[in-house]
């Protein structure tokens, strides 16, 4: 029969489940990316899948919770960019720091780009990075840094662009993301400004970027005719 002393270790231990589902998925995403059956999770978290279940009703849930305090990072840097005197140089670090908060976690690099309707305090978070960012090309317009046709979605293109990149290089070329952002920065430019001089990472070597393509490709199944 279970009794009121009871209770209070029951929840410390829920908690303690919790925390370890939580901690095993963060490792797990960030490794393997978000494809990551929720079964495995629950076996390397060391609890059953209904425990898993119940704490995290459905894989959207429990990314969510996974990714809330990255979502929060990533808020903060717009507003570390915005503090910047040189609207275009916060441009550039903010562009640069999430592009590496992208790489380090490649579930992140696709959480990023991904919404949660029911996850308000990640959605606040992700709606305050947006109001940041909103400001921050304005600012950077007005300089007559930015080229007037760049708007927010492109963030979310360039965004979208680097999760590709690192979920294609990250084995065989983990760096190439860099020299993309270096590109990309140069063509966000404003045309009437004197030519953007970013230093371009050095060119990943020819036979990683193959290892990189023949990973995209896959397995490949039959005989050459």
């Amino acid at each position: 029969m279970t009794t009121s002393a009871d209770r209070p270790a029951l929840r410390a231990d829920a908690e303690r489940n919790r925390e370890r589902i939580l901690a095993t998925a963060r490792r797990m995403f960030a490794e393997h990316g978000l494809d990551v059956p929720m079964e495995d999770v629950a076996r390397q978290a060391s609890v059953g899948v209904a425990t898993l279940y119940r704490r995290f009703p459905t894989r959207e849930d429990l990314i969510a919770a996974v990714f809330e305090a990255k979502m929060t990072a990533h808020a903060d840097a717009v507003t570390t960019a915005l503090t910047d005197p040189d609207s275009w140089h916060g441009f550039c670090r903010y562009l640069e720091h999430v592009c590496a908060m992208q790489a380090e976690d490649r579930g992140f690099a696709n959480a990023l780009t991904m919404t949660f309707p029911t996850a308000r305090a990640l959605e606040a978070e992700r709606d305050r990075a947006y109001h940041g960012l909103v400001e921050l090309i304005s600012r950077a317009k007005v300089a007559g840094k930015l080229r007037r046709d760049f708007v927010p979605e492109d963030v979310v293109m360039l965004l979208m662009a680097n999760a590709g990149v690192i979920a294609a290089t990250d084995q065989a070329a983990p760096c190439t993301w860099k020299r993309l952002l270096a590109y990309l920065i140069q063509a966000f430019a404003a045309p009437a400004t004197p030519p953007v001089t970013v230093p371009l990472p050095d060119p990943p070597a020819p036979t990683a970027m193959y290892r990189a393509l023949l990973r995209l490709r896959g397995p490949r199944t039959g005989t050459a005719r």
